[in-house]
């Protein structure tokens, strides 16, 4: 009986535990997300909401990753945000629950139209700039506007490059490497 209790209090404790793999796993999507310049933690919670493939309320994810209320409040706010957690009800629970997005491309373009493109937007924006303001001043070379019109094709090539990924699922760099054979 003394051995069954045992067991019965270290599997209690280990309930809410996570699995290796799912440890190693979502630790890797937090670094990825870091890396991309997003808060580690947000990938952390959405790896585990992708993996589980199970809607999980804040208490559930706060326990599994071991994190704060108002942590996983504030990141599941961000991540709602992005369109990359989604919160739902169950029929019948007043508990409001969260699951991952699992349709990675349509992630990923919401991601790169709300982000990515607006930055390289300012990007051409402001090199544009730059080479009226260069031509406008007499004490520049021209080669020097000639670097910046190149600096600007390639702006537009990678917007060019980013406009057809969101529309189309594909990524052409094409025209971004044709900026460096002049």
């Amino acid at each position: 009986m003394k051995g069954y209790l045992w067991e019965a209090q270290a599997a209690e404790k280990l309930e809410g535990r996570l699995q290796d793999w799912e440890a190693i796993s979502i630790d890797a999507v937090g670094n990825v997300i870091e890396f991309w310049g997003f808060k580690r933690n947000q990938g952390k919670v959405w790896a585990l909401l992708f993996l589980r493939d199970v809607a999980l309320t804040a208490a559930e994810i706060e326990t599994e990753l071991s994190l704060s209320k108002g942590g996983v409040s504030m990141l599941l706010r961000d991540l709602e945000r992005w369109g990359v957690v989604l919160r739902v009800r169950n029929p019948g629970d007043s508990s409001w629950r969260y699951k991952a997005e699992t349709d990675l491309m349509k992630m990923a373009r919401r991601v790169i139209e709300e982000r990515e493109f607006s930055f390289i937007a300012r990007v051409r924006a402001d090199l544009e700039e730059a080479r009226k303001l260069a031509q406008a001043d007499a004490s520049t070379t021209r080669a020097q506007v000639e670097r910046l019109m190149k600096m600007e094709s390639l702006a537009d090539a990678t917007e060019k490059a980013v406009k057809l990924f969101l529309s189309t699922s594909r990524f052409d760099v094409t025209g971004m490497f044709d900026v460096f054979r002049s």
